[in-house]
């Protein structure tokens, strides 16, 4: 069966939309680290689209829905200059996250399946960080990584010229 062309007017509307919007997007995902014991950690953060700085990141064995939320009242804790939050359609938001978002005066808008090029800033921060730290380097712990990803964060926001680090 032959498939449909895909639509171009589509995608220029998303790039149209992430232009025009730059200064107030933020972005969150996460990504899996394996340890030392091959258990698997979760990394979750929140990039800024403007300067791309991490606004907010933390580590967990176990991710749920609240934990998420937790993460995200601690990354907007006022009203903050951000009014759209992109995020996949990843079965751990659950419909806890999409409220918790709307509840603080946050557009969440969510990608389309199986598209990580909607997200891209933050899959190129994770493949940033996957090249320049995590190739390298073996976390022990959930603490070690913790540490590992503060160090990585602020030597990044100094490259990008990030005015407010997040570990000054």
């Amino acid at each position: 069966m032959r498939r449909a062309p895909k639509d171009p007017e589509l995608r220029r509307r998303w790039l149209c939309f992430l232009r025009n919007h730059r200064e107030v997007i933020a972005a969150m995902d996460f990504f899996t680290v394996p340890t030392l014991t091959f258990r698997a950690l979760y990394c979750f953060f929140v990039i800024g689209h403007d300067r791309r700085c991490v606004l907010h990141f933390n580590v967990t064995r176990h991710s749920s829905s609240a934990w998420i939320v937790q993460q995200l009242r601690e990354a907007f804790p006022d009203q903050a200059a951000h009014r759209f939050l992109i995020f996949d359609r990843d079965a751990k938001y659950g419909l806890e996250v999409p409220i918790a978002v709307r509840s603080m005066a946050i557009r969440p808008v969510q990608t389309s399946f199986q598209s990580p090029w909607q997200n891209g800033i933050a899959e190129r921060w994770i493949e940033s960080c996957r090249r320049d730290l995590l190739d390298h380097v073996i976390a022990a712990s959930e603490r070690h990584l913790k540490r590992l990803l503060s160090d990585y964060i602020r030597y990044y926001d100094d490259v990008s010229y990030c005015p407010t680090s997040l570990c000054s």
